[in-house]
C-alpha cells in the first residue's frame, strides 16, 4: 500500500473513532408490558409513581446571542436621560457588544445514564428555525449543564441532546407507545412557565391524530390527545403512565387563549425512539418513500368507488420513475395494507411509509376496480427521490419540474408571456412543501431567466436563492434555501 493510501486510511479511521466517541451509543430501559400487567396500581395516591419519574424530567432554555448597545446595559437614570433629549448613548464598553439572551423554555427527558436528553425541536430552535446559540439544562436537583444538540428532526419535532454529566443520572423507563389505550391514565410532567417541575394528571383521550396540521406542511403526525394539563414550557417533556412509564413527549396544545383547555397533544414513545435513535447513529432519519400522492377517500368518492368504507388512501397521482411506479401502483388505486399494517387514512400511509427503511421490499395491498392486489414495491429514500421526471439527478428532493411546452401552457391557460420552469407537484414529504406548490412557474433563479429544470439547477446555489416565480396570476419572490 502506497504512503498516501495508508495515511488517508489512517485518517478516515482516527475520525470514524472520534466520531463514535462523541456520540456513544444509546443505551435505554425498555418494557413492553401493557399498564394493566403490571404489578398493583396504586388507586389513592400516585406519589410513588411520580417520585420514580419526576427526576428524569428537566427543564431546557435556549439562548441566542444577541447585540447589546449600551442604552440596554446603562443604569436607568442615564437611561431616562438620554431618551429625553433624544439623543443615542455612547457605546461605552466596545468589548461587550454581544451578550447571550434566553429565548425559550421547554422542558426534557433524559433517557440514558450518560446524558442523552430528548425535548421537542421547536424548542431548541430560536426565530426563522435557526438553532439556538446555546441551550442549557437543569436537573431537578438544581444541577445546570450546557447541552450539545446532537440532532434535531423538524418534521416529527423531536431533538436529542446530549450533557456530560459527573454521574449516572436517573432515566425513564420507555414503553410500548402502541398499547396504549384510550381511558388510560397519564401524567404530563414538565416545566410550564418555568415554574419548575410540574405534575399534571388525565387520561389518554384519543390516539392517533393525524390531521391536526400542528406540524406544518410535509410533517408526520401521530399524536396522543390527552386531557392532562398542558401549558407552555410543558414542550419536550414527559407523558407518562400510571407506572410511570415513558409513554410519550409532550409537544402542543388546542387553545383559543394560551392556556390549557384538556386538549393537548405528545409524540408516541415508540415514535420518538426510532428518531433519536437514528439521530445519534446518523445524524439524520432516513425515510421510505413510495412516491405517490394519497388523498383520504370522501363519502362518496367511496361510494364511486362501490368501497363500504372511507377506509384506506386513495392514490391520486403517481409519480414516474418512483418506487410505486416501478411496483405497479396506478392513480385510482385504493391503498388498505402496507404489509401487516392496516391503512385508515392518506396521513397514515404517509406516515407508517416514512417509519420504514428505504430499501425495505414491502407487501402494498389495493383495491383496483373492485379487485383486491397484492404488489411487492422496494422503498425508495425520501432524501434520494428523482425530483424531475426529465432530468436522472437530484434538483429539489419531492418536487416535480417540467419545462414549458405547448401542450402545458393551453391545458394551464398560461399566458403567453409567462416563460419558465413549471412545477407541476409537490409531494407531501417535500422539505419544500411549506414554500413552494403545483401550478407556480418559475421565471428568475437570483435575477437569471430560466426555462427548463436544467438551467434552474445550473443558478441554484448553496445558501440563499431568489426565486422569482407566477402563480395565481401574481409575480412575486420567493426565498430557497439549499444545505450543502
Amino acid at each position: 500500500m502506497k504512503s498516501t493510501s495508508f495515511l488517508l486510511f489512517s485518517g478516515i479511521l482516527v475520525a470514524s473513532l472520534i466520531a463514535a466517541e462523541k456520540n456513544p451509543k444509546l443505551r435505554i430501559i425498555e418494557d413492553s408490558r401493557p399498564v394493566s400487567a403490571i404489578g398493583e396500581v396504586p388507586v389513592v395516591s400516585y406519589a410513588d409513581v411520580l417520585e420514580k419519574a419526576t427526576p428524569s424530567v428537566v427543564a431546557v432554555y435556549s439562548s441566542q446571542i444577541v447585540q447589546s448597545p449600551y442604552y440596554q446595559r446603562a443604569p436607568q437614570g442615564i437611561q431616562d436621560l438620554f431618551r429625553q433629549w433624544g439623543r443615542p448613548l455612547p457605546d461605552a464598553d466596545p468589548n461587550q457588544k454581544e451578550r447571550l439572551e434566553r429565548v425559550g423554555v421547554g422542558s426534557g427527558v433524559i433517557i440514558s445514564e450518560d446524558g442523552y436528553i430528548v425535548t421537542n425541536h421547536h424548542v431548541v430552535q430560536v426565530q426563522h428555525g435557526k438553532a439556538a446559540d446555546e441551550i442549557r439544562v437543569r436537573l431537578s436537583d438544581g444541577i445546570e449543564y450546557v447541552a450539545t444538540l446532537i440532532g434535531s428532526d423538524e418534521k416529527t419535532d423531536v431533538a436529542i441532546l446530549k450533557i456530560e454529566p459527573d454521574e449516572a443520572l436517573p432515566i425513564v423507563t420507555i414503553a410500548d407507545s402502541a398499547k396504549l389505550r384510550v381511558g388510560d391514565i397519564v401524567f404530563a410532567i414538565g416545566n410550564p412557565l418555568d415554574v419548575g417541575l410540574t405534575a399534571t394528571r388525565g387520561i389518554i383521550s384519543a390516539l392517533g391524530r393525524d390531521s391536526s396540521g400542528i406540524l406544518g406542511p410535509g410533517a408526520y403526525e401521530n399524536f396522543i390527545q390527552t386531557d392532562a394539563s398542558v401549558n407552555l414550557g410543558n414542550s419536550g417533556g414527559a407523558l407518562i403512565d400510571a407506572a410511570g412509564r415513558l409513554v410519550g413527549i409532550n409537544t402542543a396544545i388546542v387553545s383559543g387563549s394560551g392556556g390549557s383547555i384538556g386538549i393537548g397533544f405528545a409524540i408516541p414513545s415508540n415514535m420518538v425512539l426510532n428518531v433519536v435513535t437514528n439521530l445519534i447513529e446518523s445524524g439524520e432519519v432516513p425515510r421510505g418513500l413510495l412516491g405517490l400522492i394519497p388523498v383520504n377517500l370522501t363519502p362518496d368518492l367511496a361510494d364511486a368507488f362501490d368501497l363500504p368504507s372511507t377506509r384506506g388512501a386513495l392514490v391520486n397521482q403517481v409519480q414516474v420513475g418512483s418506487p410505486a411506479d416501478e411496483g405497479g401502483i396506478r392513480h385510482g388505486d385504493i391503498i388498505l395494507k402496507v404489509d401487516a399494517v392496516v391503512i385508515e387514512s392518506a396521513p397514515q400511509l404517509r406516515l407508517v411509509v416514512s417509519q420504514m427503511r428505504p430499501g425495505r421490499e414491502v407487501e402494498v395491498t389495493l383495491v383496483r376496480l373492485n379487485e383486491t392486489l397484492t404488489l411487492p414495491v422496494v422503498l425508495g429514500s425520501l432524501s434520494g427521490l428523482v425530483a424531475s421526471t426529465d432530468l436522472e439527478q437530484d434538483i429539489l428532493d419531492g418536487v416535480l419540474l417540467e419545462a414549458i411546452d405547448k401542450r402545458i401552457r393551453k391545458g394551464l391557460s398560461l399566458p403567453d408571456e409567462i416563460d419558465g420552469v413549471l412545477i407541476s407537484d409537490v409531494l407531501p414529504e417535500s422539505r419544500y412543501a411549506d414554500i413552494m406548490a403545483r401550478g407556480m412557474v418559475i421565471l428568475e433563479v437570483n435575477g437569471t431567466a430560466v426555462t427548463t429544470p436544467e438551467a434552474f439547477e445550473a443558478q441554484l446555489q448553496v445558501g440563499k436563492n431568489r426565486l422569482y416565480i407566477w402563480h395565481n396570476e401574481i409575480n412575486h419572490f420567493i426565498v430557497l434555501k439549499i444545505k450543502e
